[in-house]
């Protein structure tokens, strides 16, 4: 049984003091000289146990912190980007719960929304399933968005926005599926996203051994673009020991502007 640390406080409180009271009724008793008193204290001593034996199992009851629902995180619960193309989330610690820790071998991809927009994104990386051939073509998928534009000044190969994987095809081997590919910036999918996904195939292929991915992209209301990527990975055989991570990658690029509502965008004098 796991209770909450507040209602487990409250609950010790008057536990404490009605055991206290009580006891101080009992010597009270047993000092006085009247038969019907001593009688009454005889009644309500098995009631004054019971408080006793309660208050000594809140002490020692395990306390229940409450959790955010695996997966489920706003960018409003961090601060605004500034120069950082990832932060984390959660103290580092993924949302994944035992039974998604113990499952087989997958790749398992949202159905898109009504805008047509990309959701969570899993796996459960296994190295036979990591492709043995280069990446195919991609640019038939137009994700939700996708209004790209060229800033030849501030960016290195001048478009603003790839097609970003939430599954790395590294990982996955899927190529033009649209389940799997966002607007992304190039900042936020070379910068904030791929560090990971090198970290998380490499210790696979290293080993053998396997890695839970989660990759959700973070969108505002009906906007079209996502505001960033929530990025969960941990490895299993291990518990963790050698990848570990939830991080925010925030969907931007420095130098630029996003309209996040349609894609479009400008540069910043």
């Amino acid at each position: 049984m796991r209770i909450a640390a507040d209602l487990r406080l409250y609950a010790v409180y008057a536990a404490s003091a009605f055991v206290l009271l009580g006891l101080l009724y009992v010597f009270s008793a047993a000092s006085s000289k009247k038969p019907e008193k001593k009688k009454t204290v005889l009644k309500r001593l098995p009631l004054l146990l019971f408080a006793a034996v309660l208050w000594i199992s809140l002490l020692y009851l395990p306390v229940y912190s409450p959790q955010p629902e695996p997966g489920v995180f706003s960018p409003d619960e961090i601060e605004a980007w500034t120069d950082s193309p990832s932060v984390s989330v959660n103290d580092n610690r993924p949302f994944f719960t035992a039974e998604e820790l113990k499952a087989e071998p997958y790749v398992s991809f949202s159905e898109l929304d009504s805008l047509g927009r990309c959701g969570a994104a899993m796996a459960m990386v296994d190295k036979a399933n990591m492709p043995k051939e280069e990446r195919g073509e991609i640019e038939s998928v137009r994700p939700s968005g996708y209004h790209n534009a060229y800033y030849p000044d501030v960016i290195e190969d001048g478009f603003l926005y790839n097609r970003c994987h939430l599954i790395g095809f590294q990982l996955c081997g899927e190529n033009a599926n649209e389940k799997n590919l966002i607007t992304g910036t190039r900042y936020m999918n070379v910068e904030g996203m791929e560090p990971y996904e090198n970290e998380a195939a490499s210790y696979v292929r290293r080993t053998g051994n396997h890695v839970l991915l989660r990759v959700t992209p973070v969108f505002k209301g009906s906007e079209l673009v996502c505001r960033g990527v929530l990025m969960e990975g941990y490895s299993v055989e291990d518990e963790g020991a050698s990848v570990c991570f939830c991080v925010f990658c925030w969907n931007v690029q420095p130098g630029i502007e996003i309209s996040y509502k349609d894609g479009t965008s400008h540069q910043l004098k």
